[in-house]
């Protein structure tokens, strides 16, 4: 994954995938545009990476969710990457793949942002590192307890909100979810298992404890329900109970479908294949090219004309240098026989003249761009630095 360089692109950009590996990076254009117009009103002291973070979480508390959440979520695409794949790998078998975790955990990126505070001396990527992990390791542990306990003792381990929020998203009108409650307790209340039998693998209830949960039922429905309606049976209590069961495992464990895999019936192909249109010929796309273009260019123009100042302010022998190596393409050789010096002179006079070049790009790069100079990045605009002094001169 190649790291977003500059304060616009880290908070306006977020993580495509390719299956279930790192693709490339995709420009939401409202965020972009929102952050350039933002950064250009700001003095460059403050258009740090960690005073944009306090200024939108900030934001986000004063009005959570919004714009606020996006630029912080896509912020943290790639601590939310990171800390999916290093906590995935540690679970043997799951059916969730890293693409597919990363979804979940960034979905609840307000969870994050709920929980950090910048006054305890913790960055907000190393709190969402911790929060993500946490959160994708509770999932996958959750999913493998739910996929070995049997139906019966999954009814056993649910708690009655956590029920009742299952059948709220399962969409049941509330006269039947009150009715499912009600025959859920009745079902617990008298289905006590063997302690000496596995927990997880409780069996369906013998015919006298459903005859004795129906005749429960029926007595408690005439006060315990708005509605009590007819009397039940076994056989409609247990259906209710399985209803439960389905309500639950599609709330707790919705599952994901990633458009990678391959299409059902179908002996080749994904099912990406099956979707209209070209990503790569949509109008979004052709729109964020252009802006990428353009604001390439932009970056262009001012390094040439960073670079062109910082030549004009060379010594007139050292100008001399530059044209007789980039513009006539003089060995170092031809260079000394022509000034009258040696070879080792031009040479060192040349990496002279380089370094000081080097340091102006990079010292503009820092300030605009506020891109850290480490030593690869370094050696990238000594690089970058050699392919324009080509060009420039070539030019000329």
């Amino acid at each position: 994954m190649l790291p977003r360089q500059g304060i616009v692109k880290i908070f306006s950009t977020f993580i495509q995938f390719d299956g279930d590996r790192f693709a490339h990076w995709a420009i939401d254009s409202r965020l972009h545009r929102n952050m350039t117009k933002l950064l250009a009103t700001t003095s460059s002291s403050e258009a740090s990476e960690n005073f944009w973070v306090i200024y939108w979480h900030k934001a986000w508390q004063n009005r959570p969710g919004g714009i606020a959440q996006q630029h912080l979520s896509a912020y943290l695409q790639e601590v939310c990457f990171w800390a999916t794949n290093k906590t995935i790998f540690g679970f043997t078998s799951t059916q969730y793949t890293v693409a597919d975790c990363f979804q979940i955990a960034i979905a609840r990126v307000d969870k994050v942002l709920k929980g950090f505070n910048p006054h305890q001396g913790c960055s907000l990527k190393n709190y969402a590192q911790i929060t993500f992990s946490n959160l994708i390791r509770e999932l996958l542990r959750q999913r493998r307890e739910i996929d070995i306990c049997s139906d019966w003792a999954l009814l056993r381990k649910l708690s009655q909100k956590r029920l009742e929020q299952s059948l709220k998203n399962a969409g049941l009108p509330t006269k039947t979810i009150e009715k499912y409650l009600l025959a859920w307790n009745c079902f617990k209340i008298l289905y006590v298992p063997n302690r000496a039998s596995s927990t997880r693998r409780l069996t369906k209830p013998s015919k006298e404890i459903w005859l004795a949960i129906a005749q429960l039922y029926n007595r408690e429905r005439t006060t315990q329900l708005c509605d009590p309606g007819e009397k039940v049976s076994e056989e409609t209590l247990e259906i209710w109970l399985l209803a439960c069961v389905r309500a639950t495992r599609a709330y707790l464990y919705p599952n994901v479908t990633s458009l990678n895999q391959p299409r059902p019936g179908y002996d080749s192909g994904e099912i990406m294949d099956t979707l209209s249109g070209e990503i790569d010929d949509s109008l979004l796309t052709e729109i964020i090219t252009d802006e990428e273009v353009q604001e390439r260019d932009r970056r262009q123009a001012e390094m040439s004309k960073v670079l062109i100042t910082a030549i004009d302010t060379l010594k007139p022998e050292e100008q001399k240098l530059l044209e007789l190596y980039y513009a006539q393409k003089s060995t170092q050789a031809e260079i000394a026989t022509e000034l009258g010096t040696k070879q080792y002179n031009v040479s060192r006079k040349l990496a002279r003249v380089r370094k000081s070049l080097l340091k102006s790009l990079a010292q503009w790069s820092k300030e605009k761009l506020h891109i850290s100079l480490t030593s690869d990045v370094l050696k990238d605009i000594s690089e970058l630095l050699e392919e324009w002094l080509t060009g420039h001169y070539h030019h000329q």
